[in-house]
């Protein structure tokens, strides 16, 4: 069983924790146990509620009527209303719900409704990335549960699987190759996936070389291809002093190519990087490369 402090749930269902507290108080629409130090902390079915409770309420609905309702009737009226599916913001509450739930079909249900009305990539950058973004920093301080982890993961490993063999690859003489992969003892995968599929729409040529690469393994690859790019996604196996260290190397034993750097540690970083060193922040800053 997951736990969740209230910051939080504050980070996953996008309410303060302030309006989280009054809301307990006001209506009781949460009844959480607390520690020895008389601390809050939600399981699963808490979450759940706060999901449906916020979804609701973006209806029009008030919370002091929604607050009557069982956990079953929000439910039914969550299947029933008539939320956007067109809404980034309601895909991702429904996406953690199912999350929650471990329910494959809605899961489905709700990112091929997004897909249909906006298309593969911008479902990639307007939810897919932004619901990791929401819950990957929970996945990595052991707040969600592992079988949560590895449930979504798969689903969308399999969806970005079939989009990026569904990209012609260049025969372009001129176009420009891109190596990426994940630093030895990284397997958060993910992200670099995100970006091998924007990456091969512009045309560029990429050897992807996935999780866990050692380093001599890059300089061999870089030494054999020549790429213009080398990109890494570092998540939770280096601390700061770690990344910039590995940054460092890295620029100097490929001083002729560009090095694309993401990561969540990396984004948050305020690290000074070499002249041929980029940090990617988001999926729109593949335009500036």
């Amino acid at each position: 069983m997951a736990s969740y402090s209230i910051k939080e749930l504050e980070k996953l269902s996008g309410i303060k924790a302030h309006t989280i507290r009054i809301w307990e108080k006001r209506y009781g629409i949460l009844k959480p146990d607390r520690t020895d130090t008389n601390i809050r902390y939600y399981c699963d079915d808490d979450l759940k509620r706060l999901l449906n409770i916020v979804i609701l309420n973006k209806l029009g609905i008030k919370i002091s009527k929604i607050s009557n309702l069982s956990d079953s009737e929000m439910s039914e009226k969550v299947q029933e209303s008539s939320v956007d599916s067109s809404s980034p913001v309601s895909s991702i509450e429904n996406l953690i719900i199912a999350m929650v739930e471990l329910d494959e079909l809605e899961f489905d249900k709700t990112l091929s409704r997004f897909i249909m009305h906006k298309g593969f990539e911008n479902t990639i950058v307007n939810v897919i990335f932004p619901f990791f973004e929401q819950i990957g920093i929970l996945w990595q301080t052991g707040s969600i549960n592992p079988v949560h982890e590895h449930f979504i993961s798969n689903l969308f490993r399999q969806k970005l699987m079939v989009a990026i063999d569904n990209i012609n690859v260049s025969d372009s003489a001129e176009a420009e190759k891109v190596v990426m992969f994940l630093p030895e003892g990284e397997y958060h995968e993910l992200a670099l996936l995100f970006y091998n599929y924007l990456i091969k729409k512009t045309g560029r040529i990429v050897y992807y070389l996935g999780s866990s690469v050692p380093f001599k393994d890059v300089k061999q690859i870089v030494s054999m291809v020549n790429p213009d790019f080398l990109f890494v996604s570092i998540t939770s196996i280096l601390n700061m002093k770690g990344i910039k260290n590995y940054i460092k190397d890295l620029s100097n034993s490929c001083p002729k190519q560009k090095i694309l750097v993401t990561g969540l540690q990396v984004k948050e970083s305020n690290l000074n990087f070499a002249s041929n060193v980029m940090k990617i922040s988001s999926p729109q800053d593949i335009n500036m490369i």
